[in-house]
């Protein structure tokens, strides 16, 4: 029995394609980076996980407080942002093992106009609406 081959990114994709994906990616990575290291520092074991720093605005009752709402602002933007970078790496990865634009569900190639407008994706948009319920 023959074994059906797998389906990867430059049966589909012009390389051009994917390099203007790849450079979207990468500048869209910087761009996050960027951001994280306004109010975060990096985990020097991990490239994906940032902690938010704790801001220092004084010793004042008034201060801790604004100290405290700002760091849980700063948290839940850390964890978006993160998650964000994650898919970000996630997909940069792909590209380097040649399975980017491919749907992760059903092996088929991914519409160019849906990496175009979330180059992240890594599933088709028929394989999103069957996992999320949507008719």
């Amino acid at each position: 029995m023959a074994k059906e081959k797998k389906s990867n990114t430059t049966d589909h994709f012009s390389a051009e394609f994917v390099d203007e994906m790849k450079q979207v990616l990468l500048s869209e990575q910087e761009k996050v980076q960027g951001e994280l290291a306004k109010f975060a520092s990096k985990n020097p074991n991990d490239a994906n996980d940032f902690e938010a720093d704790f801001p220092e605005f004084g010793d004042e009752e008034d201060d801790n407080v604004q100290e405290v709402q700002a760091y849980a602002v700063n948290k839940a933007l850390e964890e978006t942002l993160e998650k964000k970078l994650r898919d970000i790496n996630a997909a940069l990865k792909r590209i380097e093992e040649n399975t980017y634009g491919i749907c992760k569900y059903t092996g088929e190639p991914i519409d160019e106009r849906r990496l175009r407008a979330r180059p992240t994706s890594s599933s088709s948009v028929a394989a999103k609406k069957v996992l999320t319920n949507e008719a």
